[in-house]
């Protein structure tokens, strides 16, 4: 299905359900959201789940795991599964492998799967090794390492060594943008060396220690990717706490408050937003039209970036996309 065909299957797929006698709350429709972990990404992404139910009159059942993983995000999608009163779940799988059997007996037991920001098995909910999750919501992380890696070539000036900080192996999204990263950088830039790629588990902490170890044994480090909130918090900080501020760059993959601070503070020289809001919106309306009796919806969506630098980062059309979590 062509991008075009995409969009437009999208667009009427929303207005059905939208209109839909089936999507409203005298059915009690209740979705189950379950993201990752606790980070300002999963919280916008939390604030487009409610408003999209609030419209539809859906009730949300919102559980979100303390810290990243399978052994914590199984027993609370098991505890999910056993209210024995969801229609749908939505849900950020920690792994792509391993979380494939936990949610194949959600499946099984009657409960729509929806999976956001990551997904399960190679991500091709239609001729893949997993095909039961009604859609894939997110972004197209490989496309977003290119991206990455080409705005990082080009701010230190296309040579030197460049670093990936990441958070943990066999997640889709960010094993897609160390992909993409590295291809980009072998392929197109033949004078920079990826030195090396860490794993901090989704601990800003072990971030910071792990980029303050690169720093201390590649001196001539040119620039850093944090593939996500926490490694590019932490490898951000620990670029700060060595008074490496704008000769070491960085570039963060989501657009945090802390990631914009340090793009205006000169240590971060790119920023991609990715869509949260979005991700979280589109998934609770898949349900309200998969609810209503739609049969057509993409079996995958990509949300697209906002690309923020210091020359756009006060154009509102391009602001809009930093997280924004009220009262936080």
């Amino acid at each position: 299905m062509s991008r075009r065909q995409l969009f437009f299957a999208l667009i009427t797929a929303l207005i059905l359900a939208a209109g839909s006698p089936a999507a409203t709350a005298q059915d009690k429709i209740k979705i189950g959201f379950l993201p990752g972990v606790v980070d300002p990404f999963y919280q916008v992404m939390q604030l487009g789940v409610e408003t999209a139910a609030k419209a539809q009159g859906f009730e949300v059942v919102t559980q979100v795991p303390a810290t990243w993983g399978v052994e914590v995000q199984t027993p609370i999608l098991d505890a999910m599964v056993a209210r024995g009163d969801l229609n749908y779940i939505v849900i950020a799988p920690t792994d792509k492998d391993q979380m494939i059997g936990p949610l194949k007996a959600a499946a099984d037991a009657g409960i729509k799967i929806i999976t956001v920001d990551t997904f399960l098995g190679d991500g091709d909910y239609v001729k893949g090794p997993v095909t039961f999750p009604i859609s894939y919501i997110g972004s197209d992380n490989v496309e977003g390492g290119r991206i990455a890696a080409r705005g990082l070539a080009k701010s230190i000036g296309g040579k030197g060594n460049v670093y990936i900080n990441s958070t943990n192996p066999n997640v889709s999204s960010v094993e897609g943008r160390a992909v993409g990263f590295k291809e980009v950088m072998e392929k197109e830039f033949p004078n920079i060396k990826v030195v090396g790629l860490d794993f901090n588990l989704d601990d800003m902490n072990t971030a910071v220690q792990q980029t303050a170890a690169v720093l201390q044994r590649t001196p001539d480090l040119a620039g850093i990717f944090g593939t996500n909130v926490f490694s590019a918090q932490g490898a951000g900080t620990a670029v700060m706490n060595a008074g490496l501020g704008g000769h070491v760059q960085v570039v963060a993959y989501d657009a945090t408050k802390f990631a914009i601070e340090q793009l205006r503070a000169g240590v971060v020289s790119l920023v991609l937003a990715q869509k949260p809001f979005d991700m979280g919106y589109m998934a609770v309306q898949f349900a309200a039209a998969e609810s209503a009796g739609v049969t057509s919806l993409p079996r995958r969506v990509e949300t697209g970036f906002a690309i923020i630098d210091k020359d756009n980062v006060d154009n509102p059309a391009v602001a809009r996309f930093i997280y924004q979590v009220p009262g936080k």
